[in-house]
């Protein structure tokens, strides 16, 4: 009786009903696909303070797949079309970003959200390729790269296509501005900024069993990680920033182990890979 009454009273007051618990965040898988390699990269392009400026190596163009929760989740884009990629850092073994995904089993039309980390063109220069997908990108970097970098004295740091298409994206009702520093993006995905590689640069971490941080160019190589040392930051001066966002990744992931760094082949090493595809969790 007791028991009906209550149910009987919950059912006419439901704001006195106990607060529900969030379902438990997916456990999301997550792929490191290499759609192309940077040959002979200059290391100081990469660590502008590094102790052997003349050591050249080559870097990989990489985008990472997230899968889990009904989602199917881009973490950048790569690039494709004429852009420096080709003309100035001379890409070698190349595949489109859209029939790189293939290789993971994924169409195109299946990927239904796109996180951008900044507006480089290595990193946003596909949003085309994947017409359905919502894209999350930090508000102050849309704000600065749709307006204030084209004015005099700013630094329009992404291709005008590239911006161009970011716009119509948004008109069609497909961009989420994150507004600032630890958001959750999608259930289990945090985004962080204060790296300033571009304007506001963001990365992500990815929680489960085990957490990864995925960090774009924020953190070029493992080399910013061991050695401490920043990348090149968007005024080329905030480097104690870059450096103290690098070590909040380590914090973040639990270990540098599990911080995974934009341009460095190493992932293909650290992790089971199978061709372009690096399983990373």
């Amino acid at each position: 009786m007791v028991a009906t009454f209550l149910s009987l009273l919950l059912s006419l007051f439901p704001a006195f009903a106990p607060p529900q618990a969030a379902p438990p965040a997916p456990e999301y898988t997550i792929q490191a696909i290499r759609f192309g390699i940077l040959p002979n990269v200059k290391i100081t392009t990469l660590l502008p303070l590094a102790k052997d400026p003349d050591t050249h190596l080559d870097i990989g163009v990489i985008v990472w797949l997230i899968r889990g929760g009904g989602k199917t989740i881009l973490f950048d884009t790569g690039y494709h079309r004429q852009s420096p990629g080709f003309e100035q850092w001379h890409t070698q073994d190349y595949v489109r970003p859209d029939e790189a995904v293939k290789l993971a089993g994924v169409q195109p039309d299946d990927i239904t959200d796109i996180i951008v980390s900044h507006v480089h063109w290595d990193h946003m220069g596909s949003l085309d390729l994947f017409p359905k997908a919502t894209v999350w990108i930090q508000k102050d970097e849309y704000n600065y790269y749709t307006s204030t970098a084209w004015q005099p004295g700013g630094k329009p740091a992404a291709q005008k296509e590239d911006a161009l298409l970011l716009v119509q994206r948004m008109l069609d009702k497909k961009v989420n501005l994150v507004d600032g520093d630890d958001r959750e993006i999608l259930p289990g995905i945090r985004a962080y900024t204060g790296a300033r590689h571009t304007f506001a640069s963001q990365y992500i971490l990815v929680q489960g069993h085990p957490s990864f941080v995925l960090a774009s160019d924020n953190c070029y190589m493992y080399r910013n990680i061991e050695d401490k040392t920043p990348i090149a930051t968007f005024d080329r001066t905030d480097y104690v920033s870059n450096v103290a966002a690098i070590a909040r990744m380590v914090k973040l992931a639990g270990d540098a182990d599990h911080v995974i760094p934009g341009h460095d082949l190493l992932q293909f090493k650290k992790f089971p890979t199978e061709g372009r595809i690096a399983k990373i969790k």
